[in-house]
């Protein structure tokens, strides 16, 4: 009797660590749904031109998946935001060049930024070239914020807790 309850304890332990990781990454997904909606983007063609329809987060936020230079990344649309914003680490990884030292003024107050240019940016199939962004190296995270840079090529509409990007 000693040997079978040696041998279960171990799976029992097994079972309950599955258990445990299969809860974390189902709760893990959903919490990425909740803050990231759009992550699934397709333009349609509507009348010569290309549409995305975005979903608000709970939060109220526009977040969607996207590429820069190929690369995928997550964007927070910000149209107070005069530039793509881009923390320095996930620059970094993309591989952009840092520019001319500039200033910028955020929630968090004045902050060094510098310059750079995407070759690419591709939001749900509508894709961007040459847009100015700014490498941000006090900003957190790895999601970019999506500023007039970009947002100024696009005609905005809001209703509701949907907004309809058209190109």
């Amino acid at each position: 009797m000693s040997t079978t309850n040696s041998f279960g304890k171990p799976f029992l332990f097994i079972a309950w660590g599955l258990a445990l990781a299969l809860l974390v990454w189902f709760f893990e997904d959903k919490l990425q749904q909740q803050f990231n909606p759009n992550q699934q983007l397709q333009a349609q063609q509507r009348d010569n031109q290309l549409v995305v329809q975005l979903v608000q987060n709970r939060m109220g936020h526009y977040v969607a998946d996207g590429r820069i230079n190929g690369s995928p990344v997550t964007f927070l649309l910000d149209t107070g935001a005069t530039l793509v914003a881009i923390p320095a680490g996930l620059a970094e990884r993309l591989n952009l060049k840092r520019g001319r030292q500039g200033m910028s003024q955020t929630a968090n107050g004045r902050v060094i930024t510098y310059r750079t240019q995407l070759n690419s940016l591709e939001l749900g199939g509508i894709t961007l070239n040459d847009v100015e962004a700014s490498i941000t190296p006090g900003m957190d995270g790895d999601v970019i914020l999506l500023g007039m840079s970009a947002l100024k090529q696009f005609e905005l509409t809001q209703k509701g807790d949907t907004l309809t990007i058209r190109y």
